[in-house]
Formats: structure tokens, sequence, C-alpha cells
């Protein structure tokens, strides 16, 4: 006696059925029929083929239209199996004597090993776990899954800013990311810095993160530059990159990271951190303004004490760098209000943002479209290093 032909009387949990049995039901006898009861954007993540789908709000009426000989083997499946017992028990007062549901929903069958078909483009089976909340989300969905496995992420500074913008691009799924930093792992980097262990002091940071990122996903390719970023071989490194993200701690690199965007043509997301406080904006995007709209010319040596000088605050890098990354994942979908044009501003003690208009300023040498660019500087001397 098959399971389906046992199925009379009040419903129970004898009426589901866990994964390797509906797979070999399902290779022996075709008369069997799934039904996926999720909603579409859930379905977006992938789904058990072959099966309908007919969401939980439709259920009824959807499966009496598809089937209405209630003696139809049917087995229902969600993600974890919750609503599918549900279902199943609605459908059994309805009529419906030969209704099962599958045990731990789609999510035990991907885990048994089974095949899923995906919706989201060509990475099959592989986007349905990894990437399925983000698929579930109307303005990102497949279309957008694949924007960001397409782009790629220029992060300088692989420390309290870089380090927690990488680990969030990189789960969620950018597909290219570098990371410039010429500086090894120091113990007095672990409280903020959250790509590194104690064990990792002394090592080089970027190659450090990349072991960690890639460990993380698999599908992101993370490019190490173990060099310091200056004048000489700043358009070297930027040029293949969509996105530059400036994670940097001193105004030399801050200034040279808003001259080689602008001369690329490329977005500049950009953070900075003191004590309790921290700074985010987008500068170089469409008619906005660039770094140097806001500060045209870096302050005198000295004047400004660096991170190491006055110290940080070791959680506020994560707020910081987590709204980077969130920038830069706006700019790569095409969605949202971007901080172009507006500095936000985050003050940890009194857990308030304020957000700050900044106007493109018409006399600047260097982001005005008709004034020929002025060329890359080198401010290390000028300013020194944080």
């Amino acid at each position: 006696m098959t399971p389906s032909t046992s199925m009379s009387g009040p419903m129970n949990d004898s009426h589901e059925i866990a994964a390797d049995a509906l797979s070999l039901e399902m290779e022996a006898d075709s008369a069997v029929v799934l039904v996926d009861i999720r909603e579409a954007l859930e379905r977006l993540a992938g789904h058990i083929e072959p099966s309908f789908h007919i969401p939980t709000d439709n259920l009824t009426e959807g499966v009496r239209s598809e089937f209405p000989d209630d003696r139809t083997s049917l087995v229902l499946y969600c993600a974890r199996g919750i609503r599918s017992r549900e279902a199943a028990r609605t459908l059994h007062h309805e009529g419906y004597r030969r209704v099962r549901f599958l045990a731990g929903g789609i999510e035990a069958w991907y885990a048994a090993g089974h095949p899923m078909q995906s919706d989201a483009a060509t990475r099959g089976r592989e986007w349905a776990p990894r990437y399925a909340r983000q698929l579930r989300i109307p303005e990102v969905g497949p279309e957008g899954q694949k924007k960001l496995l397409d782009a790629s992420v220029l992060i300088l500074g692989a420390g309290g800013l870089g380090a927690p913008a990488a680990y969030y691009l990189t789960a969620a799924g950018v597909g290219t990311l570098g990371l410039v930093d010429s500086d090894r792992v120091d113990e007095s980097n672990l409280h903020r810095q959250i790509l590194y262990r104690t064990s990792d002091v002394g090592t080089p940071k970027v190659f450090t993160a990349q072991a960690t990122l890639q460990a993380l996903n698999p599908d992101v390719r993370v490019v190490p530059f173990h060099e310091r970023f200056t004048r000489d071989n700043a358009e070297r490194i930027a040029r293949d990159f969509d996105i530059i993200l400036d994670g940097t701690d001193n105004f030399a690199a801050r200034y040279l990271v808003n001259d080689i965007c602008i001369k690329l043509n490329k977005p500049n997301v950009h953070g900075s951190i003191h004590r309790f406080e921290g700074q985010v904006a987008v500068f170089c995007h469409g008619d906005g303004p660039c770094y140097r709209c806001l500060y045209p010319e870096p302050p005198p040596a000295g004047c400004v004490p660096s991170c190491a000088e006055a110290g940080v605050l070791g959680l506020l890098p994560g707020v910081i760098g987590s709204l980077q990354a969130s920038e830069a994942a706006k700019l790569i979908l095409g969605i949202g209000e971007i901080l172009s044009g507006r500095l936000l501003r985050f003050d940890a003690l009194s857990a308030t943002f304020e957000s700050f208009t900044v106007a493109r300023r018409p006399e600047c040498d260097w982001c005005d479209p008709d004034t020929p660019f002025p060329g890359l500087v080198d401010y290390q001397e000028l300013c020194g290093d944080a």
C-alpha cells in the first residue's frame, strides 16, 4: 500500500512526508502532485520541479480550480513545513483525503540534496539558500541579485570601515571586491576591524581579509592590492571597478580618492569616524558634489588628530561601514535615495542621525565639467599620514 492510498480518516501528522520519501515517490509515481503554497517572491528563490504554484491566500479556490477531483494525491510545501501543515488540514476538511505536506518544507528538501529550480537567472539552486531573503524583496529580486553579482566595488582601506563594508558586501553577493591596504594586522586593530582574529596579528591585511571573505561567500571574487594607494598607482588600481568605497583614515588618501573618482567618473562612497561620531556621504555621483566641494583643501599637518591619536569607539566603524555598504548596494541596484548632496552624521552617544545638505560648489576646479582636470595630487608630505 502506498502512502497516498493510506490517507483516510482524521488529519494528523502521519500525513507528512519526508524529503527522501517524496523524492522516491516522485520517481515511482507520476500521479503525485506537488503544490507550492508560498508567496510569489519566495518562489523566486527556488522551487521543486514540477510543482504548481497556488499561494495560501488562494489555496482552496486554486486547488478546486486546478484539481476538481478530490481524490488527487497532493503534497503541499512551504519554506519549513509550518504553513503547509495547516494548509493540508484545511484541504482535508474540504474533502481532499489524499493531501499531505512536506516535512521541513523546501529547506529540508534542499538540505537533503534534492534538486531545485531557481528563477534567478543562471545561478540556479546556488542562489536559493544564500540569497533567499534578498530575492524576496521586490526592489531586489533575481534581476537585482544579478546586478549585485555582476558589480565590482573597490574598498580603500581594509580597516575599521573597510572591514564591515567588505563583510556585508560579500555576504550580499557583490561579485568582485578589491581591497587596497599596505598594512599588517596589529593587535590594536582587533577591537574594531572584524575581519581579523588574534592569530592573524602580523599578517598582511588584504590577504587575510581575502581568505575570510571568500570562505564566507565563494560567489565573490576578492582582489587584494597589498600596496599603498598613491598618485602613481591610483588609476591602475581603480579603473576596472564600478564604485569606490573610501575607508581610509587620513586626509592624503581622501583627497586622492576624490580626485581619481572625478577623473574616472566613479561614485565615491565616503566614510569617516572620530571618537563617538561618524559621517557618510556619496560624492562624485551624477550632478552631486565632490569631496572638495565640502572641503576644498586639506588641513595643515598636525591640526586634526588621527584615529590613532584621538581614539574611536570600536563599535562605531561597524555602523558607518555598514552604511557605506548600504549606499554601495543602492548604487548597484539603482534604488532608494542616494546620499549624494547630503552628509549623514551619526552620534553614538546621543544615538542620533543628522543630515546636512552639501551643495556642489560652482567654483570647484576639480568637479566642474567645463574645467580641465587639474591632475592627481599627492598630499602625503603636506598633511601627513594618520
